[in-house]
């Protein structure tokens, strides 16, 4: 069986980092995703917003570097969850569980609230780099470049 979702869209509203009980980070927020195609009448394609859950490093890693508005892409699965309402309506939630987030290439000032980054998809990484979260590595930015570490 096969559960793998990749999603790029724009932040809905800025994340917020919290804490469990157990002390464990997460955040969860939603993406605006145009669709591929324009139903007959429409201007434009229709949008879906998308939930997103993330935790540990995961979930710092998107509130310290995404907005609301940023472009992001996400890596992750599909889970769905069964609740009952406050007033004992039964409900399902699906969301996307975030494995990976990366950077998509947009820049400050693009009208976004980018991240400053270059593509990873379209762009190699510069030596040393790490744009994605979901590895052992800390991204750490560099304002200019005389001060580059290496």
């Amino acid at each position: 069986m096969l559960n793998r979702v990749i999603l790029m869209g724009r932040i809905t509203a800025a994340p917020e980092l919290k804490q469990t009980q157990s002390g464990l980070a997460v955040t969860s927020f939603s993406i605006a995703v145009d669709r591929n195609y324009k139903s007959a009448g429409q201007e434009r394609a229709a949008t879906d917003f998308i939930n997103i859950v993330a935790w540990r490093q995961t979930a710092e890693f998107i509130c310290k570097y995404f907005t609301k508005g940023s472009l992001i892409a996400i890596e992750g699965s599909i889970e769905t969850r069964h609740y009952e309402d406050k007033n004992g309506n039964k409900r399902t939630a699906v969301e996307v569980i975030a494995e990976r987030a990366h950077f998509t290439g947009e820049k400050k000032g693009d009208g976004g609230g980018g991240s400053g980054i270059e593509n990873r998809f379209n762009e190699p990484a510069p030596i040393g780099a790490n744009i994605s979260v979901g590895d052992d590595v800390d991204f750490e930015v560099v304002d200019g470049e005389d001060e580059l570490p290496f």
